[in-house]
């Protein structure tokens, strides 16, 4: 009998709610309601449980996009898995937004030429992005990158396609050597089903008590001004 998983992103401004039953999702509903994730998570998980025809008693796990990304918006997903695990005594499984993004990008157009650059938009000309190479093996871990014409000349020098996917890559690819593509992925639930089902076969869950997203920056908060 295939188990059911619950799928959550919400590392950007799309809120991304889908339900896969084995590797096949059955349930995807999706938000870009400018980062109004708190009022629309719940509503879109209910929404999936209605078209799968399920309950949560029937959940075996839920994955959550761990980040990086937008601070507010991870911990909403976060909170949100970790209510519902507790809840229901079901494990929590947390896929990287990079990863999830470049095997998503991957899956689209896979060359052995090709260098994967998921990122997300961190403000200005910065991104969080981390690089795979075809066979989806990190060999940039994941920081935070100020981009210009020169990022990545190493491996255009050495005749390698930069393929980019996140909603940092629109912003990027005008300024980049011309051997970058746009693969147009933008973050969504699906893209964490294939690696969260790999980590269920295998066990790998998170301390829910413990687990905390990849934030790398503090929320940006102001101070507000004196009142005359």
């Amino acid at each position: 009998m295939s188990n059911y998983l619950l799928h959550i992103e919400t590392a950007t401004n799309i809120c991304s709610v889908c339900i896969s039953k084995g590797d096949k999702i059955v349930a995807l509903f999706e938000s870009d309601d400018s980062f109004s994730h708190a009022k629309s998570v719940t509503i879109l998980i209910e929404k999936c449980l209605r078209k799968a025809k399920i309950t949560m008693q029937h959940l075996s796990a839920v994955a959550v996009s761990k980040g990086p990304g937008s601070y507010t918006a991870l911990r909403v997903g976060s909170s949100t898995a970790k209510g519902i695990c507790y809840a229901m005594e079901i494990p929590m499984i947390a896929v990287d937004t990079l990863k999830a993004l470049a095997t998503a990008s991957q899956s689209k157009d896979d060359h052995e030429n090709t260098i994967y650059c998921p990122m997300i938009d961190a403000r200005r000309m910065e991104v969080y992005a981390s690089l795979y190479n075809s066979k989806m093996q990190l060999i940039s871990k994941t920081n935070a990158i100020i981009i210009d014409e020169n990022s990545f000349n190493e491996f255009y020098s050495n005749g390698k396609i930069l393929k980019l996917s996140g909603d940092g890559a629109k912003k990027c690819k005008e300024i980049l050597h011309k051997n970058t593509i746009d693969s147009n992925t933008l973050c969504s639930s699906m893209h964490l089903v294939a690696l969260a089902m790999e980590d269920f076969k295998n066990e790998l869950f998170v301390d829910i008590a413990y687990f905390e997203p990849t934030y790398f920056k503090p929320p940006n908060i102001t101070t507000p001004k004196k009142l005359l």
